[in-house]
């Protein structure tokens, strides 16, 4: 579990990452906006790279829960993608710098350890859609002309899609509504 200054050093860096991006993020940067040393950082974390993993770890922690969730929904495919969309949407929307951690995985690449992370997240997302989807097509309610990972494909890339596109344009659309048509949308291409 995390320290209350553990954690306010994930959230500013966070925000860190989203107004400067990744190479904003110094530990200089990060001790200066906190109003603590650069000691002050060190004693709660030995690098930037693990400020990093304990973001993605976060990151990861809500993969699961949202996970858990979908295994006692009761509903269909369709019903538990727009609740697992509805609920990830509505987080972005709160806080949207989070966008700038979990849809720029690209940021991580040169870093193995947070690669092998970000990793972790994208699959977990991944295997609760595979398991809905697996699941919808057992029992029909789920188109089974179209193969099951290329369902996910098109369920996870249009999510990631409509989220970059809302970060990309400053937040000038309503996420919220946005996903509701989408949802409303891929409804029609699982049916």
């Amino acid at each position: 579990m995390l320290s209350d200054r553990q954690q306010q050093i994930i959230e500013e860096s966070i925000n860190i990452i989203d107004k400067k991006g990744i190479q904003g993020l110094t530990i200089k940067n990060l001790s200066k906006a906190i109003g603590i040393s650069e000691p002050g950082i060190y004693r709660h974390f030995g690098s930037k790279t693990e400020i990093l993993l304990s973001i993605l770890n976060n990151f990861k922690e809500m993969a699961i829960m949202l996970s858990g969730l979908m295994d006692d929904f009761q509903g269909t495919a369709v019903e538990k993608i727009e609740f697992l969309f509805t609920r990830m949407l509505a987080v972005f929307s709160e806080s949207p710098s989070m966008v700038s951690v979990i849809f720029s995985e690209e940021i991580f690449k040169n870093e193995e350890s947070l690669k092998i992370k970000i990793t972790e997240v994208l699959n977990t997302h991944g295997k609760t859609i595979d398991t809905i989807i697996q699941k919808g097509q057992d029992e029909k309610n789920v188109r089974g002309d179209i193969d099951r990972e290329t369902l996910v494909l098109i369920i996870m890339g249009s999510l990631r899609m409509l989220v970059k596109r809302w970060d990309l344009s400053n937040h000038s659309f309503n996420l919220e509504t946005e996903g509701k048509k989408l949802i409303a949308g891929l409804n029609k291409i699982l049916a």
